[in-house]
């Protein structure tokens, strides 16, 4: 039996995430050979903040230093994955990473830059992120 992770023993997951444009562009992330997209970053860790969380995971997973900014605000979302509920949190942040050439450390993922009015065929999940594209600077306004 596979060894289940701290977080996936409380049945919710609270995962920082990071917003970056750079010239109408969008980067996102998803699993090599996967049909769907995701902001990057990852899990935050017992004793971490979520700043620190994405600055840690950007750099395993690129290499890359991130410069995290202002917190935009939260998404929850819940979804089945492998035929199981599951649950996320998702802090999301600015960032700017010192490089727009990004690739990534780990065999299972890849980056992409996405224009801004292409999140709906990049099938960018959750889908409440897809409203980045009608404005990334007022996305948590009200």
């Amino acid at each position: 039996m596979e060894e289940l992770k701290e977080y996936e023993l409380a049945g919710i997951e609270t995962i920082a995430r990071g917003v970056c444009v750079v010239g109408g562009k969008l980067l996102l992330c998803r699993a090599k050979g996967g049909t769907t997209t995701y902001l990057p970053g990852g899990h935050i860790e017992f004793g971490e903040t979520g700043r620190q969380a994405l600055s840690r995971e950007i750099m395993e997973e690129t290499g890359l230093t991130a410069k995290v900014g202002r917190f935009l605000g939260c998404v929850e979302n819940s979804f089945l994955q492998h035929g199981k509920p599951h649950a996320e949190i998702n802090l999301v942040y600015e960032i700017e990473v010192d490089s727009e050439a990004v690739a990534a450390k780990e065999d299972w993922i890849e980056f992409l830059w996405c224009p801004l009015s292409e999140l709906d065929a990049a099938q960018l999940l959750p889908v409440e992120f897809r409203r980045l594209g009608e404005n990334p600077a007022s996305f948590f306004d009200v």
